[in-house]
């Protein structure tokens, strides 16, 4: 072949495999075309679009296609009867840990999926620098579950006790830490940092002062997730609130984790909300849930929230420990204890779909059904009748209204067995 007929070959070959990659994201659907899958007959609750009813949800080549009071049922090659169940945009989990082998906590996030409902999660900090290439690598990359994350400040990322990760504070590298963000920022979201007592021994503010130098340094805007939880003194409380800038989160935020002496330091103390947490929350840092096995009180929230600093998400902060506990802080549960904190079903959605999909910087490309974004849905039934809900303090509070997990969709095909039965895809 001459170098000539080579070059056409070359690019002709490119310019049909172009086509064949952009050709059809952009192709109108013809009359005669069929869906990959409807959804068909749900109760469609998707904030971002400020939309509630029944709609048929139409998918193809892994994109929502249509949103429509009726889809003919000739027109889908297979289809999911959500006649009577909640249908909402795939949850998203802004902290859960899914760091199996990496961390002594992590759950394999694929496992997550049927008991959550979460096609995206975010691992709160169970890599460091020196782990992260691997959670990226045989985690990440071989789930079909979506995942970001925070890097730990800790080089060695989230360590098992009785010795944390940051008893030596000379784990904290900050440069270290800002060229894992300037190299990942496709993947990270920020800085992790865990503040409790039990971690940080006496290194009062040093772990987050250089968990904010290395989001400052790294060239693009990197968060701070600051866990809270049994911090050393009140007054040290105060000024983690203090040092958080606009836009950082602030994790178990309604936790009640008395500290290594028994005290109770965080946001609310001796039954008062810290002025320092409203000033946070005034200034546009945002509030996590971040419910673990030890870290959401109800007694916390019930101050809290009426003093100002309600959640702007709910989260579970799964992991192997958490999930076995009394609290069962499985994303849809904790949602549940929220309604029956008085929140809407729709404010509950959002602060697990659209909300964290702002935060994370992929809206509206997840936690959405609007048209063109990838399919990830939940099927929920919505059950109603009276339910007992505890926190990881041992608090009970009654509700009416609970949330159960039925079937997800992740890129448009449903996600293993339905979680429950009967359920019919054909």
């Amino acid at each position: 072949m001459s170098a000539l007929s080579r070059r056409k070959f070359l690019l002709s070959s490119g310019a049909a495999a172009m086509a064949a990659l952009s050709g059809p994201a952009g192709a109108a659907m013809g009359p005669a075309d069929k869906f990959d899958l409807v959804i068909k007959g749900g109760d469609v609750i998707d904030p971002s679009q400020s939309l509630r009813g029944r709609r048929d949800i139409g998918i193809r080549w892994g994109v929502v296609e249509a949103v429509e009071p009726e889809i003919p049922a000739e027109r889908a090659l297979r289809s999911i009867d959500a006649n009577g169940r909640l249908v909402t945009p795939g949850l998203i989990d802004l902290h859960s840990h899914v760091y199996p082998y990496g961390s002594a906590i992590g759950i394999p996030p694929d496992e997550l999926v049927q008991f959550q409902g979460t096609t995206t999660v975010v691992s709160a900090g169970d890599a460091g620098v020196n782990n992260l290439a691997a959670l990226r690598r045989f985690i990440t990359a071989q789930s079909r579950a979506r995942i970001y994350a925070f890097v730990h400040i800790a080089n060695n990322g989230l360590s098992a006790f009785p010795v944390a990760e940051l008893y030596n504070i000379d784990n904290a590298q900050v440069d270290a830490c800002a060229m894992a963000l300037a190299e990942n920022p496709d993947f990270l979201l920020g800085v992790k940092v865990r503040m409790s007592e039990n971690v940080i021994f006496k290194h009062g503010l040093e772990p987050l002062k250089r968990g904010i130098k290395a989001c400052e340094l790294c060239g693009w805007p990197a968060r701070m997730m600051v866990h809270i939880g049994g911090v050393e003194t009140g007054e040290l409380m105060s000024q983690i609130l203090d040092l958080l800038r606009p836009g950082d989160i602030l994790t178990h935020a309604y936790s009640g984790a008395p500290n290594m002496g028994g005290a109770f330091t965080n946001i609310v103390q001796d039954g008062k909300l810290l002025p320092a947490a409203l000033a946070a929350k005034q200034r546009g840092v945002l509030f996590d849930v971040g419910h673990g096995g030890g870290s959401f009180d109800f007694t916390v929230a019930e101050v809290a929230i009426p003093g100002g600093c309600g959640p702007d998400t709910i989260s579970s902060d799964i992991h192997v420990f958490s999930g076995n506990s009394p609290g069962m802080p499985f994303l849809p549960n904790v949602m549940g204890k929220f309604i029956a904190m008085g929140f809407s079903l729709e404010q509950v959605v959002s602060m697990a779909t659209s909300a964290p999909a702002k935060i994370i910087n992929r809206a509206p490309k997840i936690g959405t059904l609007q048209v063109g974004a990838p399919a990830d849905v939940a099927i929920m039934d919505l059950v109603e009748g009276p339910v007992s809900f505890v926190d990881t303090r041992g608090n009970k509070r009654d509700g009416k209204l609970q949330l159960k997990p039925v079937q997800t969709v992740i890129n448009g095909v449903p996600f293993g067995r339905p979680y429950q039965s009967p359920f019919s895809v054909r």
